[in-house]
């Protein structure tokens, strides 16, 4: 269930609505969440080295159809900080390899509380997170990928699947968890491939409907609108 509600001439002041739903979930034995419309939520982007769903959110955010606020980017190289410097937002490289990979998760996450983040977004975030760093935001992670995993896996994937000569692909947003890229998934979307489109035409097209689906899935995250149930979601237009 989901519930949306004016404050105006409500009864119930607002510091005391969190204590009056308790009472009621004790009660019933549901789980809730309360957020209020007012307060922002704060969207912390991890990106590797592609710039297009980074460049589309900051965007969006700056256009004003994001009400959010982006406090920081955090990035495991150092190509994209021209990118942070031109949205005035504080880049943080924090280099990951096989033997520093804990100690780098932990400047991350105290980042991220430092900063008091919402919510994480891996804008094309080339790294896997450990379970214990997804532990401490769950359903609060989102994630982008093209529709060619798992059968196309690899740097190349849009050479395969070329090669093969696939006829639909896609991308897949979803929210992250220690199993890899099988979340619950928030947005989908595909498009048509023909003969005439070569790999150059795929990689193209395949960074455009990455972008507009994970920007669907940050907008539905950010207006409250996806509960997750086991590993479904249920999403509210």
């Amino acid at each position: 269930m989901r519930i949306e509600w004016d404050l105006g001439n409500f009864d119930v002041p607002a510091d005391q609505i969190a204590a009056e739903i308790e009472r009621l979930a004790i009660e019933f034995g549901f789980r809730w969440r309360l957020y209020f419309s007012g307060k922002k939520p704060r969207m912390a982007l991890m990106v590797s080295k592609m710039p297009h769903c980074l460049y589309d959110l900051l965007a969006r955010w700056k256009s004003g159809e994001y009400a959010i606020d982006v406090p920081l980017i955090i990035s495991n190289h150092n190509d994209l900080s021209d990118i942070a410097g031109q949205f005035n937002i504080p880049f943080y490289h924090i280099p990951v390899t096989k033997d520093n990979k804990q100690e780098a998760e932990k400047q991350t996450l105290d980042l991220l509380q430092k900063h008091q983040v919402s919510f994480i977004v891996l804008a094309r975030y080339m790294q896997i997170l450990s379970a214990g760093f997804i532990a401490q935001y769950p359903e609060k992670i989102i994630n982008i990928h093209h529709s060619f995993l798992p059968a196309f896996p690899g740097a190349k994937p849009y050479h395969s699947a070329w090669e093969r000569g696939v006829k639909v692909m896609g991308a897949t947003s979803h929210y992250v968890t220690p199993e890899l890229d099988a979340g619950p998934i928030i947005e989908q979307d595909v498009t048509r491939i023909t003969h005439n489109d070569d790999v150059t035409d795929l990689i193209r097209r395949g960074r455009d409907i990455e972008k507009v689906v994970l920007a669907r899935a940050v907008y539905a995250h950010i207006h409250r609108k996806v509960l997750v149930y086991k590993n479904r979601t249920i999403v509210f237009s």
